[in-house]
């Protein structure tokens, strides 16, 4: 059974940083890329970052220069660190395995001072 766990959001005040976690299970993860997306209130679904099974990374225009998407195989872990949070990335943040259309529950983020 292919699941997500997230964890690491957070109330945190503009300028902060943050860094989640989705540990993986029930699949071949170090082969397996994998993305953040982000809901905000009110807002559609949108990507935020994607990390092949390689490590060959995306991200999003609106997030680019201060987050970053890693992983770390051997803990079946993708992880998203955000740096210079502003008001825009309040949302509720999902990670998700493309290849098997899973996602993990969202953990979320509330930028504010």
């Amino acid at each position: 059974q292919v699941q997500l766990v997230e964890s690491g959001g957070g109330l945190v005040q503009p300028g902060g940083f943050l860094r989640f976690s989705c540990v993986a299970s029930g699949f071949a993860f170090s082969t397996a890329s994998m993305k953040w997306y982000r809901q905000a209130p009110g807002k559609e679904r949108e990507f935020v970052a994607f990390i092949s099974g390689t490590g060959g990374t995306i991200t999003a225009d609106s997030v680019r220069g201060r987050f970053a998407i890693s992983r770390d195989n051997a803990k079946n872990t993708v992880y998203l660190q955000m740096n210079s949070l502003n008001s825009a990335d309040t949302a509720v943040y999902y990670c998700q395995v493309p290849v098997y259309n899973a996602w993990g529950q969202g953990t979320q983020v509330t930028v504010s001072s």
